[in-house]
């Protein structure tokens, strides 16, 4: 299986599991950058050289020797599960992608014509109910995670503790997991951890939302498209992912964590 998702510096300063949906864009290009002393011109994930990522062959020789010794500083980043799920729907089932065509093709007809949403329109950009949609799309999202029907589940709504697990089943350990909703502080800490070619100042660094502006705008707040019914499926979907990294189920207005990760916890649960 290997160690699917995870980028490393050319320097080797610093080893990063990708979990989608959680700031990746804008973690690249940190990584990038602090090698380079410049960004990626583009979309980080576009980028074929520059940094080791599993899915080059040439790459993946060096990441499994690092991270099974645990040569180099290892992190994740992490975010609320109901927010995460929102900005998925938006980005990859509203949103037309930045090839200019809708996300994996027939997905989103079929999306339409099984489980009856709408996307606003063609160009994404024309007015639709969003919560209606929305929830009708949650259903698709269990049934691919727990039946794999009517596709495997997409990495961009699976759960973040299956993309954290795969690292530490194959002989990793992470030495810090933050969450999204306190990058600067979760990032700085990982910062204050290395020696990198070129110092990084976060409070100089973009935002690298790369899907921003692909999707409609979401209209409402993040309680508003989860009543009864959804919250039961979102927790039956991201159960592990509210208990290991401490976000509040029973809140969905609430987005801040409401504990401290355990890492030990986190190595011993998904390291069976």
């Amino acid at each position: 299986m290997g160690f699917p998702g995870t980028w490393m510096t050319e320097s080797q300063s610093m080893v990063y599991r990708v979990v989608p949906k959680c700031a990746c864009s804008t973690i690249g290009q940190i990584m990038y950058f602090s090698d380079h002393g410049r960004f990626f011109d583009g979309d980080i994930h576009d980028a074929n050289d520059g940094m080791h990522k599993w899915a080059f062959n040439a790459s993946q020789d060096p990441i499994a020797r690092n991270v099974q010794s645990h040569g180099s500083y290892t992190f994740t980043c992490v975010r609320n599960p109901y927010t995460r799920i929102l900005s998925s729907f938006f980005d990859k089932i509203c949103g037309i992608q930045r090839n200019g065509k809708r996300y994996r093709g027939n997905l989103v007809p079929t999306l339409i014509y099984n489980y009856g949403i709408e996307v606003g329109g063609e160009d994404g950009k024309g007015e639709f109910d969003q919560i209606a949609s929305f929830r009708r799309f949650l259903l698709f999202a269990r049934d691919t995670i727990r039946w794999r029907r009517p596709m495997d589940p997409d990495i961009h709504w699976s759960a973040m503790s299956g993309h954290v697990s795969t690292l530490i089943a194959n002989g990793g350990r992470y030495d810090r997991i933050f969450w999204t909703e306190k990058f600067n502080d979760g990032m700085q800490d990982v910062l204050d951890h290395l020696d990198t070619a070129h110092r990084v100042t976060l409070s100089e660094i973009p935002r690298f939302n790369e899907s921003e502006g692909h999707g409609p705008k979401r209209a409402h707040p993040v309680e508003d498209y989860f009543d009864d019914l959804s919250m039961h499926l979102v927790y039956e979907i991201y159960k592990q992912d509210f208990e290991l990294f401490k976000y509040d189920f029973e809140n969905p207005a609430n987005k801040m964590p409401i504990g401290e990760i355990d890492l030990d916890e986190i190595h011993a649960k998904l390291g069976d």
